[in-house]
């Protein structure tokens, strides 16, 4: 939503519409506070509410988060994965903790602009800059681990990315109009002190969590991935040192709103966290819009029955961009279960040991760009021709040729990839639909595909013109097909 049409941004507070929840904020003049969009107060009078792009835009503008809906507690845009505009990139950058760990000139470099003229666009675009996005950020992560652990207040500070305890009080007060010690005391959530971090991650509903979890659980590669009933649990390789997760589904999703996946964390590095967080909510894909998803997709019959059978379908992504580009090579021209049958050999090959967790069968870390860029694709249990192809993309992997973090152009990483030996547009794509978040993609040649339109009585060989009309969504389109088919 455009935050200049305000009479379209006040409708919707004035009927609490949840749809917008983390698309943008209401500042509210007489009370200096930020809400949401469906927050329960009684509406402001328009002359006193202004409107903000993000969390940060409104602590700028001099507003403390509100204490009853706790803005900051909602699923990110959707605009970002959308555009995957300049803005869009570095901000998704941002909330996997690149400024904290490079800086902001770290941040510039990898969207390919100089610190001054990305403070200028975002500034513009955002209505502030990299690091008071950065701030807003850690304000988040930091109230969470507040309001969810019982990790000792340094700890948290350290965790979120704060520089110094000062630092991390001072924010805390400016943004939520209390201290640490408040915040953590009105909180109404049991605090864990087992030592592990355990969050909700929220996501908007509809939230077809279950066929997520199917999704995930079809792909368990051995010794990296495990589940149960209602969960998933993998290794996770961080910037700072590796941890695993455990993600709980909910039973009981609300058909509209937010729901809340329970996230069970451990990370070797507490500056891993937000990192951490971040990357499990691309793998639920947890700030996609799926009511505007829905109204797009049931314009076209042959979509709004499937539609209608598995509303909220995500499309899982990627909790590391290289692993996913790895494993999209090994699925190459062999069925699912070959494909994951070579990625539990390249694990207990090439792996490195994971730390010890609870979960016995998480032994290993998935093999790194580095490490298989330096084998001999002769020594790898897969075609010549393939094994060439893996060593080759782990090269420009490790080399940066090939950045998978977002923070490029995907029409140029696609080039890129399309230019390395033995990747063709169905590798490039796949890696474009679960790394890099882009919802318009779309593969006609995907067996997959190719049989469930064969089910609706649909031509497979028109596969690449049915998917015209499910444009800027094709990538979910092509979810509602797969679904049909495990």
């Amino acid at each position: 939503m455009d935050i200049e049409d305000t009479e379209a941004c006040y409708r919707a507070v004035k009927s609490r519409d949840r749809r917008f929840d983390g698309v943008f904020y209401t500042g509210v003049t007489s009370t200096g506070i930020y809400c949401r969009p469906s927050c329960p107060a009684i509406t402001p009078a328009k002359r006193n509410v202004t409107f903000h792009r993000t969390a940060a835009a409104a602590q700028a503008a001099g507003f403390r988060a509100c204490k009853r809906c706790l803005p900051d507690a909602t699923p990110g845009s959707p605009e970002w994965d959308v555009a995957a505009d300049t803005a869009g990139r570095a901000m998704r950058l941002i909330a996997d903790g690149v400024v904290e760990r490079d800086g902001v000139e770290g941040l510039a470099s990898r969207v390919g602009y100089t610190p001054r003229h990305l403070q200028r666009l975002l500034s513009t675009q955002l209505g502030a800059g990299p690091l008071a996005l950065a701030r807003a950020r850690r304000a988040q992560n930091a109230r969470i681990l507040i309001e969810t652990t019982a990790m000792p207040f340094s700890d948290v500070a350290f965790a979120a990315g704060f520089a110094s305890v000062r630092q991390f009080n001072d924010t805390i007060r400016e943004v939520y109009a209390g201290t640490p010690t408040e915040l953590r005391g009105r909180s109404k959530h049991a605090v864990s002190s087992t030592g592990r971090l355990e969050l909700r991650l929220p996501v908007r509903a509809p939230y077809a969590g279950a066929e997520v979890l199917r999704f995930l659980v079809a792909h368990l590669v051995p010794g990296v991935e495990e589940s149960g009933p209602g969960w998933y649990a993998r290794s996770l390789a961080l910037p700072h040192g590796a941890g695993h997760v455990r993600l709980s589904f909910p039973v009981d999703e609300p058909a509209s709103g937010t729901a809340f996946v329970a996230c069970d964390l451990a990370v070797e590095d507490l500056r891993d966290v937000g990192a951490a967080v971040e990357r499990c909510r691309r793998l639920l894909d947890a700030d996609c819009d799926p009511l505007a998803v829905a109204d797009e997709l049931s314009d076209d019959p042959r979509m709004a029955a499937l539609v209608r059978q598995w509303p909220g379908l995500r499309v899982p992504g990627s909790a590391d961009g290289p692993e996913l580009a790895i494993r999209a090579v090994l699925g190459q021209q062999v069925s699912l279960a070959g494909g994951i049958s070579l990625g539990g050999k390249l694990v207990e090959r090439y792996g490195a040991p994971a730390p010890r967790s609870t979960y016995p069968s998480l032994t290993r870390l998935f093999p790194t760009p580095e490490v298989l860029a330096e084998v001999d694709p002769e020594e790898l249990p897969m075609p010549r021709s393939r094994g060439r192809a893996l060593v080759g993309l782990c090269r420009a992997l490790a080399d940066g040729d090939v950045p998978l973090d977002r923070s490029v152009d995907r029409a140029e990483v696609r080039r890129r990839l399309l230019a390395l030996p033995g990747i063709g547009p169905w590798t490039a794509d796949l890696v474009a639909m679960r790394a890099l978040g882009d919802p318009d993609v779309f593969l006609p040649t995907d067996l997959g595909v190719r049989r469930s339109l064969a089910s609706l009585g649909e031509d497979p060989a028109r596969a690449a013109e049915l998917a015209e009309r499910w444009r800027p969504w094709r990538s979910y389109a092509l979810m509602h097909l797969w679904v049909t088919q495990y």
